[in-house]
């Protein structure tokens, strides 16, 4: 059996033994009290989150890939968090995605069991063909889940960057991570729902990675996500909406830089601003590797000499 008392997640918080005699609006207002620990518990690991995001992006700028692997409510808030990368960012969906301890069939009903195997959390490793030039981010609220310590245990034996996301000290996912970010929000609110405080912490964090992870490729200019894919109508209206925040033009001329850059906000920005034909634009992108705004110093500098 199990020592579950030895879990930070699992043990009983005191401030709701009698959560199920609160009235209605009590109840939720001990609730959001709780949730608030969760934004205090990451607070005191930014430093970490930093460098992971560092790790990360290093890698990703090399040609390596970034990959979740969870099990449970831990294995679907990776998978959400890459799912939402590619219409976001413009990154292929290969290059950010998430493994679940069950497969497809676990993001919408639990597959308890399936987190019990270190070796499956091996072999999804294996089908996905992971190099040491990726970085695998195991979550898990408990810091023990098998299927993450057998994933990150071969991560590591393939020369894979490893990092850790847990919501209990001294966990074994941390002692095989290469940086271990673990949050500690404290007892749930229902004793072992880790879905709660545990997953909003892990949200926050996996968030923070992901996004930090792509500012630092270029794909935010300013605060604008300008590399966001016009994949449907909200997007194609946010995507005019960016070009006329970042360069100030009209809808019109947004619309028509857009046609040019053919749905690239990144482009149809820099073609703004620039003054460049379509082609020395694309050019000049290139030498930045992407970065928008790089690219915009370097042209300046080119331009005044």
């Amino acid at each position: 059996m199990l020592e579950l008392d030895k879990l930070a997640t699992e043990r009983r918080n005191s401030a709701s033994m009698d959560i199920d005699s609160l009235s209605t609006l009590d109840m939720v207002r001990l609730i959001n009290s709780e949730d608030k620990k969760t934004v205090q518990a990451v607070e005191k690991i930014l430093p970490q989150i930093a460098q992971a995001i560092d790790l990360t992006a290093k890698a990703l700028s090399a040609g390596g890939r970034l990959i979740y692997v969870g099990a449970g409510t831990s294995g679907r808030l990776g998978v959400l968090d890459a799912s939402e990368c590619p219409p976001t960012f413009g990154v292929p969906p290969t290059l950010v995605s998430g493994l679940i301890a069950g497969g497809r069939e676990a993001m919408f009903q639990a597959q308890e069991g399936a987190e019990d195997s270190p070796a499956l959390g091996e072999q999804d490793l294996k089908n996905a063909q992971i190099t040491s030039a990726d970085v695998i981010v195991g979550i898990s609220a408990s810091g023990r889940t098998p299927y993450v310590v057998g994933a990150l245990r071969y991560a590591r034996s393939v020369g894979a960057a490893a990092v850790s996301v847990a919501c209990s000290p001294d966990s074994p996912i941390a002692a095989l991570a290469d940086i271990a970010l673990t949050a500690l929000p404290g007892p749930e609110v229902i004793t072992g729902s880790t879905r709660m405080k545990a997953g909003t912490t892990q949200k926050l964090i996996l968030n923070m990675l992901s996004t930090g992870t792509m500012i630092k490729l270029g794909k935010v200019y300013g605060n604008l996500m300008v590399d966001v894919e016009e994949t449907n109508e909200k997007l194609v209206a946010r995507a005019h909406r960016i070009v006329v925040e970042a360069t100030g033009c009209s809808s019109e001329e947004s619309s028509a830089a857009l046609s040019k850059a053919s749905g690239s906000a990144k482009l149809a920005i820099f073609l703004i601003l620039s003054g460049l034909p379509l082609e020395n634009a694309k050019e000049e992108l290139e030498k930045a590797d992407g970065h928008l705004g790089l690219a915009l110093k370097q042209y300046k500098r080119g331009d005044a000499k």
